[in-house]
């Protein structure tokens, strides 16, 4: 049975930061995936807190007002900043904080208060760039509407037009954002689709989140300079572009740094002496491993992604280490309006201040799979991901000395 210093499971934002924090300090990290993660459906727009309930300008202020059992409020806005600022030390471009939230456009047109977006979004502010917008859309791409959003940014009192272009990789008739970004790396295709765009009294051009993928930089900047205007990305529907982006980052950081990962592996159980987990136990196509570790990060995710379920007698289940779900209301568990507060929405793995479940002193539970947070209304998944990823991973650093020195 191989060892390692910490078993990562889930490489979505929460763990991929935690991972790739551990390694950068000499931890010998390992991470077990069934999945790339929800990266590639996430913007990756770090929304920290968007609404509590009501619409949030500051969140650094905000933080302080939310209750004692929400995520922020176990790790503390200091740790958050942390996370945020380490954030953007790896990924190139990144900006924003916790002073004030961006109000940035959404694929539909509906304005989302979010920390910090990478460059390519950064002049999509609407609460600080003023001027006309020109949403550009591609027919080929059905999953972004130009026309929609730019009718939704008026009636938010934004001074914006659409025009769609018939142009799509390779004379495609349907292809997702990836095509499109990947078509966008080849310069070719971005002279022909500034050829086609008609700027005219125009302050600023709206594409979709499809510039570029092996170098969005130098996309987005070629564009921008063809068309000597700001252009800035909108997220799209999933496959996420910029959440690739992100993961294509942190990933190779975390591999540069020594860190290991094995896609595919589906943890079932863990090996438990007392209070420690001495080991993961992963399933890999038909053969079933262990994994031996002094600490283990849980970052699988919730109900979205199946780190929780919900059987047929409604019972919860953490499901790959069998942990305790708190949280789940005895009565009503869904009621019937989409957007109001749903009763389950706070379910997860309750922990201590220091990330810790009841009775197990080595592990960390991160991200989605916590209870206390009500992500999709807050606007605040990423900031959980992000902020919890990195303070577990401060707090193993803080709790292991050889790892520790080892990184001195």
């Amino acid at each position: 049975m191989s060892h390692h210093d910490v078993v990562v499971i889930g490489i979505g934002l929460a763990g991929l930061t935690a991972a790739t924090r551990l390694a950068e300090s000499g931890a010998r990290v390992l991470v077990l995936a069934k999945g790339v993660g929800a990266t590639h459906l996430s913007p990756c727009t770090i929304d920290v807190l968007g609404y509590a309930p009501e619409r949030v300008d500051r969140p650094a202020e905000a933080l302080s007002r939310l209750g004692e059992g929400h995520p922020y409020s176990l790790v503390g806005a200091e740790a958050i900043g942390a996370a945020l600022d380490w954030f953007k030390a790896r990924v190139p471009g990144y900006s924003g904080g916790l002073d004030a939230n961006l109000l940035m456009p959404t694929a539909v047109g509906a304005l989302k208060p979010t920390a910090a977006v990478p460059e390519s979004m950064a002049a999509g502010d609407m609460g600080a760039t003023p001027g006309e917008v020109l949403v550009v859309g591609f027919r080929a791409l059905k999953d972004f509407h130009a026309h929609l959003l730019a009718d939704n940014l008026r009636r938010a009192g934004i001074a914006a037009r659409a025009a769609v272009l018939d142009l799509a990789p390779e004379g495609r008739v349907d292809v997702n954002s990836l095509g499109f970004a990947r078509a966008f790396d080849d310069p070719g295709f971005r002279a022909t689709v500034a050829a086609q765009v008609g700027v005219g009294n125009i302050d600023r051009v709206a594409f979709p989140a499809v510039l570029g993928i092996a170098d969005a930089h130098g996309a987005w900047a070629d564009m921008q300079e063809r068309l000597g205007l700001p252009v800035f990305e909108v997220p799209t529907l999933p496959p996420s572009v910029p959440g690739m982006r992100v993961f294509a980052v942190l990933r190779d950081a975390l591999r540069r740094a020594g860190g290991k990962v094995i896609l595919n592996a589906v943890v079932v159980a863990g090996e438990r002496e007392g209070a420690r987990l001495t080991a993961v136990r992963a399933r890999i196509g038909l053969r079933e491993q262990a994994y031996g570790a002094d600490h283990v990060v849980l970052a699988s995710g919730g109900f979205a992604s199946g780190g929780v379920s919900l059987d047929s007698y409604w019972q919860a289940h953490e499901v790959a280490l069998g942990l305790p779900v708190s949280g789940v209301p005895e009565g009503e568990r869904f009621v019937p309006d989409y957007f109001e507060d749903q009763p389950m929405a706070r379910a997860g793995i309750a922990v201590d201040r220091e990330l810790r479940p009841a009775e197990l002193e080595n592990v960390s539970v991160v991200g989605a799979t916590l209870a206390g947070a009500a992500p999709w209304r807050e606007k605040s998944g990423d900031g959980i991901s992000l902020s919890t990823g990195h303070r577990a991973a401060e707090l193993i650093l803080g709790a292991s000395r050889p790892v520790a020195e080892a990184a001195q």
